[in-house]
């Protein structure tokens, strides 16, 4: 926040412009000077901000449901959180990750491409030996993995991208399906060395053990997707889905609201003098011929022609004709 001057200091600072103790010039110059920043066309910034902000959002409902998924799956304590989201070329990627590490390759189906999530071994290791019975102990054995130890570590892995497939659900829907592990990033070429890629890091720690987890999004692979990723039409995406459901509840609250339905089987007028007179047994004659419908109101609104009739020797009607919006009725 920009410091505010009090009005001595706006004083003594008009008094030295007027006096020529301070150019004007000179000030201006400066400040056209701190408005040039330097750019590096080899770590070109192709993620707008609200796209990074999007990017660390999603990572961080990851690291909650991994945090749980993990938690109840090796039965010991494990806590992931989103270190820092940054994009960078591969190649510098690359050079950052060590030479002997745990690297899960996977296709984000229907995405052409891969993504790559590395793992660092002290992590690694320590939930192989918890699955394997152990206390979690970070053996590293990089270079001499198992047949047994790469299965178990791969069918943990996709599990691990199950949950990243979750947690991508409200921008995308795609099915990572893991390809390949490799133990040195030095074979592995997903993009080009200038390719932009964004780096999702977690600082992980597992019963005793901690580490880094690191997720390479290059920009080439999720570029169809990253129009969804602007906050704005996220947003609006939410409150369409928030609508359908308010909509859908609303429907269905109103399907099963009581309604007063009556028929009626016709009308007469009389005199004041003849209502008077009215004795049990006696007989009025409606304006209903026997053979006309009768009309049903829902709410005094005529809605139906209907015929009388009895159904188990309860009184009944038959719907016959569905009366249109505009019918009229005169009562």
């Amino acid at each position: 926040m920009a410091d505010v001057l009090s009005q001595s200091e706006i004083d003594a600072l008009l008094s030295s412009l007027s006096t020529g103790e301070v150019d004007a010039d000179e000030l201006k110059k400066e400040e056209k000077d701190k408005r040039i920043k330097s750019y590096d066309f080899k770590r070109a910034l192709r993620f707008s901000k609200d796209q990074v902000r999007s990017i660390t959002r999603i990572h961080e409902n990851f690291a909650r449901l991994l945090t749980t998924q993990l938690s109840a799956h090796l039965r010991t304590y494990v806590s992931l959180q989103v270190a820092s989201v940054d994009q960078l070329p591969y190649e510098e990627f690359i050079r950052s990750v060590p030479k002997m590490t745990i690297l899960n390759v996977f296709e984000p189906y229907p995405l052409e491409g891969r993504l790559v999530m590395e793992v660092n071994p002290n992590i690694a290791y320590s939930m192989l030996d918890r699955m394997l019975g152990g206390q979690g102990e970070p053996y590293n054995k990089v270079e001499n993995l198992t047949e047994i130890e790469t299965k178990i570590m791969q069918q943990l892995f996709q599990r691990m991208l199950e949950v990243f497939r979750e947690a991508w659900l409200s921008v995308e829907e795609f099915d990572p399906l893991m390809e390949d592990l490799e133990v040195n990033p030095q074979f592995l070429q997903l993009v080009s060395p200038n390719e932009t890629v964004v780096v999702i890091s977690f600082s992980t720690t597992i019963g005793e053990s901690s580490g880094m987890i690191n997720i390479c999004l290059p920009h080439v692979v999720i570029e169809s997707i990253l129009p969804k990723l602007s906050v704005h039409l996220w947003m609006q995406e939410k409150q369409r889905e928030r609508d359908d459901k308010e909509l859908q509840s609303l429907e269905h609250h109103l399907q099963k609201a009581q309604v007063p339905l009556s028929v009626e089987l016709g009308r007469s007028a009389i005199t004041v003098e003849e209502l008077l007179q009215l004795q049990r047994g006696d007989m009025i004659e409606l304006d209903q011929l026997i053979d006309d419908s009768l009309t049903a109101r829902v709410e005094e609104e005529a809605k139906f022609k209907v015929q009388p009739g009895k159904v188990k020797h309860h009184l009944a009607v038959q719907v016959t004709e569905v009366m249109e919006e505009d019918y009229h009725d005169e009562r």
